[in-house]
């Protein structure tokens, strides 16, 4: 029997997001498009799972499921600081790691159709709505980078700190570099509303899906 439900590498942000380093999904949605209309019907059905941002990020450096590289994010709760684009109100999605292996989990006995595009969403916010909750949880003001969103699509921002990734994939020589680009990507990606995902898991599926206030209020309780 041949393979009858295809996922692709998705799990981040939506399709067509302009952000360079997951342009090879957009090339993979438009393989799966065309090979399905050139048929009468559709020779494999599939979903590409896109849950935004996931909320663990926020909780670095305290991990709550196995498997999953952290690290720090535009927010960073440990520390108490954040960046952010000038009057932003640009809003994106926050799912837990945990419900996607759930949203996953569950789609492989769904007896309908598989949404070609499979968003699922925890909570939908904006960065300084993310600031003022990281202060509520932590009890105290956040140091605020602003940077201009000009001088962000000029590559000519300037901030105090930058997140590091800390990943397998990035070689320590070129992590410094490879960090400030990802943040630059991810604060245009936010103005472009390209982490901002639809819901249609949310709508299929019968889950209690984990808003980004319960998650990051259990992970930081007690926490220095």
């Amino acid at each position: 029997m041949g393979v009858r439900r295809f996922a692709p590498s998705e799990w981040a942000a939506a399709n067509q997001s302009q952000i360079a380093h997951y342009q090879f999904k957009d090339r993979t949605q438009k393989y799966l498009e065309e090979v399905n209309q050139s048929k009468e019907a559709s020779v494999i059905e599939y979903c590409l799972f896109q849950p935004g941002f996931f909320t663990n990020y926020f909780a670095h450096p305290y991990a709550t499921t196995q498997h999953f590289a952290m690290f720090g994010m535009f927010v960073d709760f440990e520390q108490r600081r954040a960046i952010i684009v000038d009057n932003s109100i640009a809003k994106f999605t926050l799912t837990t790691v945990e419900d996607l292996c759930a949203t996953v989990a569950d789609a492989l006995d769904y007896g309908g159709k598989w949404p070609p595009i499979g968003g699922m969403s925890g909570s939908t916010i904006d960065v300084a709505g993310l600031i003022a909750l990281g202060e509520s949880i932590r009890g105290g003001p956040f140091q605020v980078d602003r940077v201009s969103l000009k001088d962000v699509q000029d590559n000519t921002f300037s901030t105090t700190w930058v997140p590091m990734i800390e990943h397998p994939g990035v070689p320590v020589a070129m992590r410094e570099a490879v960090s400030r680009n990802v943040l630059r990507e991810y604060l245009l990606g936010i103005e472009r509303g390209a982490w901002s995902v639809t819901d249609e898991w949310n709508r299929c599926l019968n889950l209690p899906y984990t808003a980004a206030e319960q998650y990051l209020r259990k992970v930081w309780a007690n926490k220095q």
